[in-house]
């Protein structure tokens, strides 16, 4: 049986098997600009590099880097050109990629660590979104302590396509609109992450002022906010690590048992792993608020609001507040608007990134009265509510486009065979 999709559409079910063709008949690649760091200027050339390319898109207004060195005409991007990403520390990274709509108003180009794939047909373009895609470069970078791609590789890769020129094209129309859809809702969510950002900048002093630039308007006329450390409003306490060498600690657990890579600066409601009570952990309330002290600066900062009782590792700080001070949801607000501080602090004066007990019952909190808290907390936890279901229909809608283009392109098995 010849290569044929699962999914076709009516006029196209009698037009014969699909075609293989190499990537390389259907497009040109043309390697990054090399640069050095004596290059790098203020202004320039705009060059993208590989944390540029997030999620099948490319990102132009966070993490640039501009050159004051010219290239080509050839290596500038061009409207439907995709960028991939050929070289990085992680293997998962290699030949992630985005395409280019020409929505930059100045010229720009690619660091050396990228290659440039210029379509000869836009149906070409969706085959670096393709299963056979991925499975290809796990292929090619899965037995060498490097990872990277050359250009002569994903040249030779084997693209299927079909017979017809107005099949491409409705396929390719189809993934297009799809695509268009998927990134007007992200910019939605984007939109609601900025407003958020905003207005917290708006609703919390600034450093060295005692009130907010905005305030709801039954505060107006309210108190100056307090300023004191965390260990002045909370309780703070770690947790520990049952031994793994006893398996009475964890087989048939029904305690959560929270680590740093359970949080996620919101509400938790289960946790990866379970501990039994063999272990006499130490149980945190519901509405216990948790900070992670190590792991890296991907975690140092991150926040866990508990809305089941959990016992912690000891990578964490448990903070239970005086209510009458400092109400649980607005601590973790206020400490999600600040984990640049964290930051900072980890970095300081250690050899390895991480914060201490003593570091959080230091940590600075402004506060106003519990009613204005309660407020606060009301705003921002509703937009939470509507970022959250934005990122849900962003979620799904991409979960779509994976299906649709698993239906719409031959089985990668039949491919392989």
């Amino acid at each position: 049986m010849g290569l044929v999709p699962r999914l076709r559409f009516p006029e196209f079910r009698e037009a014969g098997v699909w075609k293989v063709s190499s990537l390389g008949l259907l497009g040109g690649f043309i390697r990054g600009l090399t640069y050095s760091a004596s290059d790098v200027s203020d202004d320039g050339l705009l060059v993208l590099r590989s944390t540029n390319i997030q999620d099948g898109s490319l990102i132009l207004d966070k993490d640039l880097v501009f050159v004051s060195k010219g290239c080509s005409s050839e290596l500038l991007l061009r409207n439907g050109d995709v960028v991939i990403c050929m070289s990085n520390g992680s293997k998962a990274l290699v030949g992630k990629n985005g395409e280019y709509f020409g929505n930059y108003r100045r010229n720009l180009t690619i660091g050396a660590f990228c290659s440039v794939f210029r379509p000869k047909l836009p149906f070409a373009k969706l085959i670096f979104q393709t299963e056979c895609y991925s499975d290809f470069v796990s292929l090619s970078i899965g037995g060498g302590n490097i990872n990277n791609l050359k250009n002569s590789v994903l040249e030779k890769f084997k693209a299927i396509i079909p017979q017809k020129k107005e099949e491409q094209e409705k396929i390719a129309g189809c993934i297009s609109s799809l695509n268009a859809l998927i990134a007007v809702q992200a910019d939605k969510l984007d939109a609601l992450k900025t407003h958020k950002k905003g207005l917290m900048q708006q609703l919390f002093p600034r450093e060295g002022e005692t009130v907010p630039r905005l305030r709801f308007p039954e505060f107006s006329d309210a108190e100056e906010w307090e300023t004191t450390r965390l260990g002045e409003i909370a309780s703070i306490r770690s947790g520990s690590t049952p031994p793994r060498s006893d398996p009475t600690f964890y087989s048939g657990g029904n305690i959560p048992w929270v680590k740093t890579t359970d949080l996620n600066n919101g509400f938790i409601y289960s946790t990866e792993e379970c501990i039994t009570s063999a272990s006499n952990p130490k149980i945190n309330p519901i509405e216990s608020v948790l900070v992670a002290m190590y792991g890296g600066f991907k975690q140092i900062g991150r926040t866990g609001f508990l809305k089941v009782p959990a016992a912690t590792n000891q990578a964490l700080s448990v903070l239970n507040t005086k209510r009458n001070k400092v109400i649980p949801i607005y601590l973790l607000i206020w400490l999600n608007a600040n984990v640049e501080q964290w930051k900072r602090i980890a970095s300081s004066s250690r050899k390895d990134p991480n914060i201490t007990g003593s570091d959080v019952a230091g940590f600075s909190i402004s506060f106003p009265r519990v009613d204005e808290q309660k407020k606060i907390a009301e705003c921002l936890t509703s937009l939470d509510t509507l970022i959250a279901e934005q990122a849900d229909k962003l979620d799904t809608l991409k979960t779509h486009r994976k299906g649709l283009m698993q239906q719409l392109f031959p089985n990668p098995e039949a491919v392989a065979a």
